[in-house]
């Protein structure tokens, strides 16, 4: 089966929608043979910035010489970006016969009335490439929630939780406490766990109750141990403790997230990895992760994000309250009907001078119309596209009355502008 062939019997998949559980993976784990078994783990579950926190600790990790693996979702611009090793995607050739060798397995559950869901099914390709390639670490993001996450079948080295905020509520719960509860749901046993600087105390106090059960050991990050010593759109340069580290995404909030990193790095040199300052150093300075308040250009200034609900509203609307206050914002902005879309526009739309609306390419997408009635009453100058490339000419022949160009709202939005934004303004 060819690459193309295979991603789309992956994609099709998605008609099973999610369904929280292990017994469906754990089963066809075992008839691979169980390749997770051999390979050592770092776990990440959270709300946000576990797509940065992830790539931070991998970053480092290769440039300490381990051969790692990093397992993220969603993709930005192309389906291997979830599954590499060492910053490289996975070979199209090697998917391919990954999932010839697994599909079978799938279609036997299926007989069975063991439905494989998509999320799984990447997962179990992801951990099967990993094990064939010999990896000394992967670091490992969950999907959705935790407790019941198709990843939740490894035993890591280090369990690590990011920020939690509301999220998911139809499938997580509806309280801070209970979506805590659900992260959670990753530390294990015997083993250590590292968890966000500025976690709401109701979720703090739902994950040390867990983690005490455990015996698990709890490591808050040192956030109040980094000084900034500079902060702009292109990053932040950051003193930690004898460290002076440069960080190239945008945002005090990816400080926080590298703080997260730096606190799980000491905790694996404590267990014997062998990591350097300038291995620490290097690994931050070449960490990048697209759509997370990207500067795709700076002259005009065009900003991709793909932040999806309040928490990441809030966040972006603190980056840009600190860096663009009192200029003049042309967005492009769209969304998913399953996120708090009204709460996102109350914290962002007072920023814009004019937003342009457009439904991502997505069945959960809000449509553009409906967006626009949530924004009107916070920014009068609102219109409604009818598609990508209609938003994006309008923006293109508007953008030198405006200070900055914003595109954002769902990480979906961003994959299909991504590539326009780059062709646009950074290939001329």
């Amino acid at each position: 089966m060819t690459y193309e062939m295979a991603v789309s019997k992956i994609n099709s998949l998605l008609q099973f929608g999610i369904m929280p559980g292990l017994e469906r993976i754990s089963e066809l784990l075992k008839k691979m043979g169980n390749p997770q078994k051999n390979l050592k783990f770092i776990h990440i579950a959270g709300t946000n910035g576990k797509g940065s926190t992830c790539t931070f600790i991998s970053s480092v990790l290769t440039a300490a010489g381990y051969k790692t693996g990093l397992y993220t979702s969603p993709y930005i611009t192309e389906f291997r970006e979830r599954i590499q090793i060492d910053k490289q995607m996975i070979p199209k050739d090697e998917l391919a016969k990954a999932f010839d060798l697994i599909v079978p397995l799938v279609e036997e559950m299926n007989v069975q009335g063991k439905i494989i869901t998509e999320f799984e099914m990447i997962t179990a390709l992801a951990l099967y490439w990993y094990n064939k390639s010999k990896c000394d670490i992967v670091v490992l993001e969950t999907g959705l929630g935790g407790r019941f996450d198709a990843t939740n079948v490894v035993y890591p080295e280090v369990s690590v939780i990011t920020s939690i905020a509301l999220d998911h509520t139809a499938v997580l719960g509806d309280t801070i406490e209970k979506i805590a509860f659900e992260k959670a749901g990753i530390i294990k046993e015997n083993s250590s766990t590292v968890l966000y600087p500025t976690l709401p105390q109701e979720a703090l106090n739902v994950i040390t109750e867990n983690a005490k059960s455990k015996n698990n050991t709890l490591y808050i990050a040192e956030y109040n141990n980094i000084k900034i010593l500079s902060s702009g759109i292109n990053g932040s340069v950051i003193q930690y403790k004898n460290l002076k580290i440069n960080i190239n995404l945008t945002g005090e909030y990816q400080v926080k997230n590298a703080s997260v990193a730096l606190k799980t790095i000491e905790l694996l040199k404590s267990m014997g990895y062998k990591i350097s300052d300038q291995n620490i150093i290097d690994g931050f300075k070449n960490a990048f992760i697209p759509a997370r308040m990207e500067v795709i250009c700076n002259n005009p200034i065009v900003i991709l994000d793909g932040g999806h609900n309040p928490d990441c509203a809030n966040v972006v609307s603190s980056t840009i309250n600190t860096n663009f206050k009192n200029k003049k914002i042309l967005a492009i902005f769209g969304m998913l009907g399953d996120k708090d879309s009204e709460n996102s526009v109350k914290l962002l739309a007072p920023l814009f001078d004019k937003v342009i609306t457009v439904k991502p390419n997505n069945p959960r997408g809000l449509s553009a119309e409906k967006l626009r009635e949530y924004i009107l009453p916070y920014c009068g100058n609102v219109i409604a596209c009818s598609s990508i490339n209609s938003a994006f000419d309008i923006a293109k022949t508007e953008i030198n009355n405006f200070d900055m160009l914003f595109v954002g709202g769902s990480l979906y939005l961003a994959s299909e502008f991504r590539p326009l934004l780059i062709n646009q303004f950074q290939n001329k």
